[in-house]
């Protein structure tokens, strides 16, 4: 099944929820990085936090958010628009740790550090950029302090990603739920009691629910009224041409050595892994 992400609003209008399935973009990114466990659930939880804070926005318009922590996982990094195309990595795919009370590791191998967040639309003279220490490395909630102390958007984030006895990724998926500028109190009492309830999304997410699923039980009691409904996917607009134009920056006379060489060049794309090799007559063209 496609993956799905799902905008809805309570019948009043008063609270905004996202409730996203990405199984299908996650799964890619972790065979397209060859990432372990542990590495396996910090990206796709990254990756679908970015879908999710770029969700809504115009579709030429980007968010990044970037885990720069102290512990063995090194950097992890999403760049996700307004379209639901994303894309990701973290600096150590191989990393698996054992797991902590029975629950990925993703806080340890994340640590303590800072969490970096972008938002840029072309026509802005600059970005919009936030910057916050982590809290805790966990992602759904360092980014729901985020959006707190950042953007004065007072927030509830969830992000899961089951794994089976392989390693290989068999659910994916998350959420984000707000309250909008003169929400109605009770409303939103009562979406909070609700979310409060929730059992993890990891096992929501086992037991088959779907993004319409969980839109429809973080809403209930209170209505759903507007819903428009998108397809994320994982997405890279690498292609060989702007690898290739990328190796002006070896400078003139290293091509050149390299065109005396008759070497090949191989090189490859850090958000998506794709990998390319760059025959010396590429390369002297430049």
């Amino acid at each position: 099944m496609s993956d799905l992400l799902v905008r809805a609003l309570s019948a009043d209008g008063g609270v905004s929820v996202r409730a996203l399935c990405g199984t299908a973009l996650v799964r890619e990114a972790a065979l397209r990085h060859g990432t372990r466990p542990t590495a396996t659930n910090a990206l796709g939880r990254v990756l679908m936090g970015a879908v999710l804070l770029a969700s809504g926005q115009a579709d030429d318009e980007t968010a990044q958010i970037q885990f720069r922590g102290d512990g063995p996982l090194g950097a992890a990094t999403a760049i996700a628009d307004g379209r639901g195309r994303v894309r990701g990595f973290v600096s150590h795919p191989e990393l698996d740790l054992p797991p902590r009370g029975g629950r990925p590791d993703v806080a340890g191998a994340i640590g303590r550090g800072v969490l970096a967040v972008v938002r840029f639309r072309p026509g802005w003279r600059e970005p919009y950029s936030g910057l916050v220490p982590i809290e805790t490395g966990e992602i759904a909630s360092d980014l729901a302090h985020y959006l707190a102390g950042s953007e004065q958007k007072p927030s509830a984030v969830a992000l899961g990603v089951v794994l089976d006895a392989a390693g290989q990724v068999t659910a994916a998926g998350g959420f984000l739920v707000q309250a909008l500028p003169g929400a109605d109190d009770e409303t939103v009492a009562r979406v909070e009691t609700t979310v409060r309830g929730l059992a993890r999304v990891s096992e929501l997410l086992h037991e088959g629910l779907g993004a319409d699923d969980l839109a429809e039980r973080i809403l209930a009691g209170v209505g759903m009224g507007a819903r428009h409904a998108s397809e994320p996917r994982f997405t890279c607009p690498c292609t060989r041409e702007r690898v290739l134009h990328a190796m002006v920056l070896l400078g003139r006379e290293e091509l050149r050595e390299i065109q005396r060489q008759r070497e090949t060049l191989e090189t490859h794309c850090r958000f998506c892994g794709e990998r390319y090799l760059l025959s010396a007559e590429e390369l002297v063209s430049l």
